[in-house]
């Protein structure tokens, strides 16, 4: 039985176009990436495609005498099949890729030989579930079934990405021999300008950077840039923008931090596994730091929750076409500052909008989302009565509301939310855990501002619930408390020091409270006038 190793590669990459040809340690990322696939003796060959663009890539590869096949740029599938033309239907296909310079030989071939001991018709090592990091994926298949995926299949995904009809035919397996390492957050990947420093520095000093194990590059990654400083991707962290873009927060000292910073932040956040970041048309120059942090190739990595102008120049009379082209400046200002032509997911800045004006504005974004201006919709609420109008509207996908232990608003509307989320997704993201920085405060003037005259009481509260939670301090109380409620998806952190986003990553990294500490929380807390649980309601001075 034999088997054969292509690995693809082409220059025209979006993000960073011409990556298989930059240098690491010495030779091209696609050379060291085919070189290092071969070094237990395997035969390699690289997959491009006949466009021009790729002509100094194969001159490339014949001046390191890798053998070549060049095919059609959108077809990679039938350029993969072709470049094993000859071979038969039970020849062992393994697929690699020019950007993962990790993957060598040897774990090539224990990948292989699982596959043949496990009998299955198809195996990756790529996936948390592996223990290995993003950049180690070797996928294993027969070539029968690459075939019958090419003959049946008409969807260009499935041409782009070669294997997912296999995969939803014949299941999808994972490569877990190494699942101990615990490594599945890492990345060294070749995607972005930061990947290919961070993979250079991996190299650095590296006498025979073919030979070198897998693993011994793996275990050089930590310390890196951008890479994970928790023990596991942190999901349910939501970034929370509003400090990227103006002063925020009443215990905010540093004001907005420097757009270096701010790129940095967000990059880190994310390289630890936050999945969306949070901002608005009212959050300052957030949606343009966000989009500039973001533009060298971050983009995609997690999804921006932005939202709609408050609409605060439109009078109750306005016209319907007033209020249509208010939303599309809106909408098209945040592209713009985002650098992106459409927007993951839009939430209204008022629940009162979804409503208003005859339900205009409602109407016009579900006009757009269904053109793929929009992806999801959503509504930030303030208070519970906002809450249960927008509950029971099936077009709203995201719900965000504020919340803190403090606050018993809501007690009797989640039930309601619970309900919902049984028969329809709805993703429930709980802002203002901290309430906007006054639960880490002792200043009596911040408490002041917030009517709190005599707030002793409350911080002697405050002392012995986090006595008994066992949490690090009153952050990380706040925080794990919002994350331990079931009925909540995310709860989103904003930061303005690479400090307190490494604080809140801990945070986020440890376990859920126990539920005791939760029902004590809930059944012991002070009395709080609703005024304080505003913070648009608080004095300014």
């Amino acid at each position: 039985m034999s088997s054969i190793v292509v690995l693809q590669a082409r220059t025209s990459s979006s993000r960073l176009p011409g990556k298989v040809l930059l240098p690491v340690n010495g030779m091209p990322l696609v050379v060291l990436a085919a070189r290092r696939a071969a070094n237990t003796g395997r035969e390699v060959i690289v997959a491009t495609s006949t466009e021009a663009s790729d002509d100094v890539l194969v001159d490339t590869l014949g001046d390191f005498g890798i053998a070549c096949y060049r095919g059609s740029l959108q077809h990679v599938l039938d350029r993969m099949l072709a470049a094993a033309r000859g071979f038969s239907d039970d020849t062992v296909f393994i697929r690699l890729t020019a950007d993962n310079v990790f993957p060598d030989g040897k774990l090539i071939d224990e990948v292989e030989d699982e596959f043949l001991s496990q009998g299955v018709n198809y195996l990756s090592c790529s996936g948390l579930d592996t223990g290995l990091p993003y950049g180690m994926s070797v996928e294993v298949t027969r070539l029968e079934y690459l075939r019958e995926a090419a003959h049946f299949c008409k969807d260009m995904a499935d041409q782009e990405h070669v294997t997912p009809y296999v995969i939803r035919k014949y299941g999808a397996n994972s490569f877990k021999r190494y699942q101990h390492l615990c490594k599945g957050h890492y990345r060294c990947t070749v995607d972005n300008f930061d990947d290919y420093l961070n993979v250079c520095r991996i190299f650095e000093g590296v006498g025979d950077p073919i030979g070198i194990s897998s693993f011994d590059l793996i275990e050089r990654l930590d310390g890196g840039d951008f890479q994970p400083i928790v023990s596991a991707p942190v999901s349910d962290m939501v970034i929370g923008a509003a400090q990227l873009g103006m002063d925020y927060g009443i215990a905010n000292s540093q004001g907005a931090p420097a757009e270096k910073l701010a790129a940095s932040l967000l990059k880190t956040a994310i390289a630890n596994g936050v999945a969306y970041i949070d901002t608005a048309r009212a959050y300052g120059n957030s949606e343009a730091v966000i989009g500039s942090s973001l533009s060298g190739g971050w983009n995609g990595r997690a999804r921006i929750i932005t939202k709609l102008s408050p609409l605060t120049q439109c009078s109750s009379e306005a016209s319907k076409e007033e209020l249509q082209a208010q939303v599309d400046a809106s909408i098209y200002q945040s592209c713009m500052s985002l650098g992106s032509s459409s927007l993951d997911i839009l939430m209204l800045h008022r629940a009162s909008h979804l409503t208003m004006w005859g339900g205009v504005v409602w109407q016009h974004l579900e006009k757009h989302q269904k053109e793929g201006l929009i992806g999801e919709l959503g509504v930030s609420v303030q208070v519970p009565e906002e809450l249960k109008e927008v509950l029971h509207n099936p077009s709203v996908k995201y719900l965000q509301l504020p919340l803190n232990f403090l606050d018993s608003r809501w007690e009797n509307t989640i039930l309601e939310i619970v309900q919902v989320k049984e028969k329809r997704p709805l993703t429930v993201h709980i802002r203002s855990s901290l309430l906007q920085g006054l639960l880490i405060s002792r200043e009596r003037a911040h408490w002041l501002r917030a009517g709190v005259s005599h707030p002793e009481e409350i911080w002697r509260w405050l002392d012995t619930v986090l006595a008994r939670s066992g949490c690090q301090d009153m952050a990380d109380l706040c925080i794990r408390y919002a994350r331990s409620l079931p009925w909540v998806d995310g709860v989103v952190v904003g930061m303005e020091s690479m400090e307190q986003l490494q604080s809140n990553l801990e945070s986020f990294d440890k376990a859920l409270l126990d539920k005791k500490i939760i029902a004590e929380i809930d059944s012991s807390r002070p009395d709080i006038d609703r005024k304080t649980l505003d913070p648009a309601q608080w004095s300014k001075e």
